[in-house]
Formats: structure tokens, sequence, C-alpha cells
């Protein structure tokens, strides 16, 4: 029964994500051509909300809780474990006050209505994970851009989705080129909860019932600290609250 359940609502779900998608690709447009980069990223914001809490289709429960009042008048990195590609709609809804801009594989930046335009236009660091090269210059310019713009950039360190819930090894890479280009960002771990028990196996279909988190933990102050010491530090963070009851 509940397997035909999942199957019915994920249907629903599959046709309201779908033409989401194509309603705010329009409105990116617009915002992009008429007005400036922030309004771009609220419709984005927007975006990202209605495609949230459309899960309820699929009667699963919400839950966001930030342990600390971020600052909006400096950049963030947050630095997340990665269970689904819900783990992105929910930061940038979540996290929405400071703008959270992502480091991506470059794949996803075409075919895809509004995510590829977003990826495209919002400056996110889009890395081909089969030239070190140009991800290094990708990440280097979404440091750039934070700084300038008091935005924040997000970073999931175990570069793929973990299958089983556990954490990956963290690269520090990504994170050490962030924090030297924007010197001035608060690093901030974020634990995402139950996001790959909703698509264990992909898009469709997902499961219903399910209850998702996204927890925005204790900021970390970079300054006389490694980056080795950053990522440690704020993956002992995040195994802490997904261990927590």
């Amino acid at each position: 029964m509940k397997k035909i359940l999942d199957y019915f609502l994920s249907s629903v779900y599959m046709i309201y994500f779908g033409l989401t998608l194509v309603i705010f690709h329009v409105i990116q447009v617009i915002c992009f051509h008429l007005f400036d980069r922030r309004t771009h990223q609220k419709s984005v914001h927007w975006l990202n909300g209605f495609l949230l809490h459309g899960l309820w289709i699929l009667g699963t429960r919400l839950h966001h809780e930030a342990k600390t009042e971020l600052p909006t008048d400096r950049p963030v990195i947050f630095v997340a474990n990665h269970q689904s590609m819900f783990d992105i709609v929910g930061m940038i809804w979540y996290m929405r006050k400071n703008y959270p801009i992502f480091v991506s594989k470059i794949e996803l930046a075409k075919g895809i209505p509004s995510i590829s335009y977003n990826l495209r236009k919002s400056g996110a660091a889009l890395i081909d994970r089969k030239d070190g090269k140009q991800a290094i210059v990708e990440i280097a310019r979404l440091g750039k851009l934070i700084e300038e713009t008091k935005f924040s950039a997000a970073i999931f360190p175990e570069g793929t989705r973990s299958r089983t819930g556990e954490l990956k090894q963290f690269a520090v890479g990504g994170v050490a080129i962030l924090v030297k280009k924007a010197p001035h960002a608060l690093v901030v771990p974020v634990a995402i909860k139950n996001t790959g028990r909703l698509n264990p196996k992909g898009i469709f279909p997902l499961n219903s019932l399910e209850r998702l988190s996204w927890i925005s933990l204790t900021p970390i102050e970079p300054k006389g600290k490694s980056a080795e010491e950053l990522v440690e530090l704020a993956k002992l963070a995040i195994k802490k609250e997904l261990e927590s009851a």
C-alpha cells in the first residue's frame, strides 16, 4: 500500500515540479534582464521555496533550525553534507538571507529549465571534475564574487552524495580556495538530515511521509585556522548533529 501511495504522490509532485521549473524559468529571465543580480536571486529563492514546500504533497515534514543568526554584512561559506538533490533546494530557501551560490558540476548548466539558467547566471562555480585547473579557477572566481557582493558560497566537501547517509571524506581544496579568495568570510557548517531517504532511487519514485531537516550550526571564524582545521571542525560539528537524537 505504501509503495502505491509513493508512486501516486510522486507522479503528482513531478507534474508540480516540472510546471514550477518552467514558470520560474520565465520569471528568472525577466528578473535577470530587467532588474539586478539581487532581484534575480530573489526569484531563485522563491523557485526553491515552491519546490521545497511542494513536498507537502508527499506528506513530507520540513524542519529548519539556525543555531545562530548569521550576519549579512560579510560573506559566508556554507559547508554541508550531501545526500540528495533536495539538499540544495532547502539550503537556497532557508539560507536565502545570505544569497547562497553553489559549487556545482558543469553538466547541470545545460538542459534543465530554471536550474541550468540559475547556475549560468548566478555566478555559480561550474566545475569540470576531469579538469582540476578549471575547477580551481571557477571556485576562486566564486570566492572573489562573494567577497565583493557579501553573498555566500555553498559547497559539499564530500563531492558526491552519500548513498548511505554516513559522512564520506571531506575534501579540503574547495574550502581552502574560497577562504583564500574571500578572507572576510565566515564558515558555517550545515547538517542535512534524511534527504537521501526521500529519493534513494533517484528522482522517481519519491518516498512519502519523510521528515527532512536543515540545521545551520555554530559559525567558525577562519582567522588563525588552516583550511584543514576548518574542514575538520565543520565535519565534526555536522557529524555530531547527525548523530544526535
